[in-house]
């Protein structure tokens, strides 16, 4: 999963919001810590036993090193041996005037910037209140929020882009293109709204929708942040929004469900929207873009060695051995495209090109986010004071004749949102991509009762 930390967050302000703590937003696919084999997303079985002796401060700078050493497998050259040792000076010199009470917190911006210095964008360190929101995210559980995702218009985040199912915004009934105007009477401000979520007062939003004038009262609360892929249809075309590859599990099933529905209604194509999608779980992603590519294959390269990864269907092989499927597979063999944006990262990004490099469908939309050649892990480091973690590139892929992932997909028709557009209910792209559905080829499907064998070439056949 590739996410930017709460501090970049903070600072770089990204297009697209999630109104709760703050959205961690995905920077490379997040594999289940301490196993490839395994569905569970996050990483979050893997446990960290905290060496004992000496300051907390030590004993957690231990851990990280200690992960980083045996752990790492990304495309960093930096010696990682001599990185511990700088860095052990820096901890000594903070943790001089207390010596063997120095806290773990004196530690974090120690090992911060240890792991900025690995020089390896997808790996970074988790103070324990971005874990425990990461966490949130990875399980599907709750935390306190509207329940709207924002773009930003007239300088402020205030244009409703996406509702998360069962929250406050979708009971207040508030829809993709509205625009804030104003909070409690005043002007609107993001910063106000952000207040108010986290004071929990019933606030009144006045909404442009369209040539309407609207006044909805909302309420912040603790509801799921899981968020499944859902289907629309626009004339003849189901267009499926995949909102996030990490949503505590079930993406992949409900994708295929809805490849399904898309058959039986007769869809004359399918668009799938994955615009704003940080990434998540890469067996999610995969076993999902197998609903539309009849099967593909990887090279996985880790400090381990290589292992080969097979998809058809809905099902994984790794190195030969079932490792992974849906429940019920289905097979999209008509047109299709995908939309993406700079906000489509990692999963998001392994998941448009395998479309792409099979020549399934176009991909319409902006360059991706740029870190999708990578998996990382996240590692907890456990302490009676508090869980901090660490995310760490785990694993780099290349096809099987040795082409490397790209770090950024690059659409075969480019294009951006017009987001003033969207306020008066036009979405160019979505439109691009229901173009690009006229010259999409179809594929073979490989048959639902024949999953994929060891000796499979990941190859895909067009017509």
């Amino acid at each position: 999963m590739t996410r930017l930390h709460s501090r970049s967050v903070a600072l770089k302000a990204p297009r697209f919001f999630v109104l709760a703590a703050f959205t961690l937003c995905a920077t490379s696919c997040t594999l289940a810590a301490g196993s490839t084999q395994s569905r569970s997303s996050g990483g979050l079985s893997y446990s960290t036993a905290a060496p004992s002796g000496s300051s907390a401060a030590q004993r957690l700078f231990d851990q990280v090193n200690a992960l980083v050493l045996r752990q790492y497998g990304g495309l960093s050259t930096v010696d990682r041996a001599q990185l511990a040792r700088d860095y052990q000076v820096k901890l000594d010199a903070a943790c001089q005037p207390t010596g063997a009470a120095c806290s773990r917190e004196a530690a974090y911006p120690v090992i911060e910037a240890e792991i900025d210095a690995l020089k390896d964008e997808h790996s970074f360190f988790e103070r324990p209140d971005e874990y425990k929101t990461f966490v949130a995210e990875a399980t599907g559980g709750s935390r306190l929020q509207f329940g709207v995702r924002l773009a930003q218009l007239d300088g402020q985040s205030r244009v409703v882009t996406a509702v998360i199912p069962g929250s406050a915004a979708a009971e207040a009934d508030l829809r993709r293109g509205d625009v804030f105007m104003t909070l409690n009477d005043q002007p609107y401000t993001y910063d106000a709204l952000k207040k108010a979520r986290i004071d929990g007062a019933a606030t009144r939003l006045g909404v442009q929708r369209g040539a309407a004038q609207l006044s909805v009262t909302i309420t912040s609360r603790e509801s799921s942040t899981r968020d499944l892929p859902r289907l629309s249809r626009v004339g003849k075309v189901d267009v499926i929004a995949i909102p996030t590859f990490l949503a505590g599990g079930g993406v992949a099933d409900r994708v295929h469900e809805l490849v399904a529905q898309a058959i039986r209604d007769k869809a004359s194509g399918i668009v799938v929207d994955l615009r704003g999608n940080g990434g998540g779980n890469l067996f999610e992603c995969d076993e999902a873009a197998s609903a539309f590519v009849p099967n593909f294959a990887r090279l996985s390269r880790s400090e381990s060695g290589d292992s080969r990864t097979v998809v058809s269907m809905g099902t994984r092989l790794e190195d030969g051995q079932r490792s992974d499927s849906v429940a019920v597979p289905a097979f999209w063999t008509g047109p299709m495209s995908v939309v993406v944006d700079k906000n489509s990262a990692s999963c998001s990004e392994f998941f448009a090109f395998e479309i792409q490099y099979a020549r399934r469908g176009k991909i319409v939309g902006e360059a991706t986010a740029g870190v999708g050649n990578t998996a990382t892990q996240v590692f907890p480091l456990r302490d009676p004071q508090g869980d901090a973690a660490i995310q760490l590139t785990v694993i780099n892929y290349v096809k099987p004749d040795g082409t490397p992932y790209p770090t950024s997909v690059k659409p075969d028709m480019a294009g951006q949102d017009d987001i003033q557009k969207l306020t008066q209910g036009e979405d160019v792209l979505l439109t691009a991509a229901i173009g690009a559905l006229l010259d999409a080829p179809r594929a073979v499907s490989p048959g639902a009762n024949q999953p994929p064998q060891s000796g499979d070439s990941g190859g895909v056949q067009n017509r």
